[in-house]
């Protein structure tokens, strides 16, 4: 018994041995399989924790675009206030008007009355007018002290001028301050999503470089610079390179808006200066006033406004750049240059009070600088602002105007069951002054609202969130760290001939809009 099962072993080890080994087999790549199952799923749980993580950075980087751009507002609508004096206008027109009906009071107890130069419903219109032009508007306490002066600084004083005179600056004056602030807020949302994404890019990098630098024992993510090799700070982990990159938006809220406000007020004088304010204005009209003078400012083509530079309203020139962080008190102020008490002349490029420097090119600030640079030369910026504009120029023209001046329904109010007929909008008309006067009231809005319905109208555009994840996401897109090293000149030409070759293939438009939607998918893991 037992030699027949010696035997039967023997004659048939080989097929023993075959299935042994092919069970051994299989189990080690049932047991490979399993490992690269678990390994998968590890690997899927910790690039979703990871894009979570950078999804929630992104928002919150979001979140403080929007509170930096309400914080730094009040101060450019303060110089543009102090700069286009609307209220003092008013006061100036009401001082006219009373002398002028003390005369005609003194003139009636004395003697027979003279007859009226003109209609009496031209001096009611004048009231009403200016009544709404007083109406909630608000009176900044500079101008209170300049209208006390007589006007002192300024030439020869408003009540030498005539009542047409006063009129006519007052319709440039109230125009161009709310469309110089319209701009200003655009430019300022775009200037601040790019510094701010830029250093969130830059600072989530760095996070990633401390983490992948330490060993697996240690998990945890240090954001400070224990060590002297300069790696995190090159990632822009440098709080003074960051505050200095941050206070350039001094620039534009000092000096930029000045060049703004001569485009416009240039573009004012010529479509409305025609005009009178007590001529009837329809809405259409207006709408079509309104879009030639953005014509003017921003260029009537698509090729003019991707090539009109906005640069040198958002950044000093180089070599500037020292100049500005002194005049914003970042750096300590130069022998030669005038102390900040002094107020500020009018930006000239010729015979600066000292010779500038500019940051070297190898150092983060300049390479924040440059890459600010291109962003804002770049034809998506142009994109980006012209949807910003049309959102903003819809609001003040398409819902506040229209519902003071006109009285009309708000188009994006809830529709409500009438029995009385809306008014026609193409037959609603408005006196030219009637508008100025909502246009005063709005420029408060625009700059010192609570809440900004501009600001909320801005973030609104989904364009706008789809450019700064282009900006987060940009160094994700071309490999973190390839050319980190590299200088600004030689990376604003790698990016400038990638760019190019996208325009050639599918248009500058088309470029963007693919960017955007890549970009933006792999940012909300859509």
């Amino acid at each position: 018994m037992i030699e027949s099962t010696r035997k039967w072993l023997k004659r048939n080890r080989t097929t023993f041995a075959v299935g042994a080994g092919v069970l051994g087999a299989g189990y080690i790549a049932g047991q490979y399989v399993l490992s690269k199952v678990a390994e998968t799923r590890q690997r899927m749980a910790e690039d979703r924790v990871a894009k979570e993580n950078l999804r929630r950075r992104f928002q919150q980087n979001q979140e403080d675009c929007t509170i930096t751009v309400l914080a730094l507002l009040p101060t450019a609508t303060e110089n543009i206030v102090d700069a286009l004096p609307v209220e003092q206008i008013t006061h100036d027109l009401q001082r006219k008007r009373a002398e002028r009906l003390g005369r005609s009071a003194g003139t009636s107890d004395g003697a027979a009355p003279a007859p009226s130069s003109g209609p009496s419903s031209v001096t009611d219109d004048d009231g009403k007018s200016l009544a709404s032009l007083q109406t909630d508007s608000y009176v900044h306490a500079s101008q209170t002290t300049a209208s006390s002066g007589e006007g002192e600084g300024h030439g020869a004083s408003p009540l030498t001028k005539s009542k047409a005179q006063l009129w006519n600056d007052l319709k440039i004056t109230s125009i161009t301050r709310s469309f110089t602030l319209l701009y200003t807020l655009s430019l300022l949302t775009l200037l601040t999503r790019i510094q701010l994404n830029l250093l969130g890019r830059r600072n989530y990098l760095s996070s990633v470089v401390s983490l992948a630098s330490h060993s697996p024992q240690d998990p945890t993510i240090s954001l400070e610079n224990r060590d002297d090799d300069g790696a995190e700070q090159s990632w822009g982990n440098d709080f003074e390179t960051n505050r200095k990159f941050l206070t350039f938006s001094w620039w534009l809220l000092h000096r930029g808006w000045r060049d703004v406000k001569e485009r416009v007020e240039a573009a004012v004088k010529t479509v409305f200066g025609p005009l009178n304010p007590r001529e009837d204005i329809p809405l259409e009209k207006l709408s079509a006033l309104i879009l030639d003078i953005r014509r003017k400012v921003e260029g009537a083509t698509p090729e003019e406004r991707r090539s009109h530079k906005w640069l040198p309203y958002l950044l000093p020139p180089q070599g500037e750049e020292e100049t500005v962080l002194r005049e914003s008190g970042i750096l300590k102020s130069h022998p030669h240059t005038q102390p900040s008490s002094v107020p500020i002349p009018p930006y000239s490029s010729t015979q600066p009070p000292f010779q500038p420097s500019s940051p070297s090119p190898s150092s983060p600030l300049r390479r924040l600088l440059d890459e600010t640079s291109d962003l804002v030369d770049s034809p998506p910026f142009t994109r980006i602002l012209t949807l910003l504009l049309d959102t903003t120029f819809s609001h003040l023209a398409d819902h506040q105007i229209r519902t003071d001046a006109y009285r009309l329904p708000d188009p994006s109010a809830i529709p409500r069951v009438q029995d009385i007929p809306e008014p026609d909008p193409g037959l609603a008309k408005a006196k030219l002054a009637n508008i100025l006067a909502v246009m005063t009231r709005q420029a408060h809005a625009i700059g010192n609202g609570v809440p900004n319905r501009y600001a909320q109208a801005i973030e609104g555009v989904k364009e706008l969130e789809a450019f700064a994840a282009v900006i987060y996401s940009s160094r994700f897109e071309f490999g973190a760290l390839e050319g980190d090293g590299l200088e600004g000149g030689q990376e604003t030409q790698r990016r400038e001939g990638r760019g190019k070759e996208k325009e050639e293939e599918e248009g500058p438009a088309d470029a963007a809009t693919s960017i955007f939607d890549g970009v933006w998918g792999r940012i909300t893991g859509q």
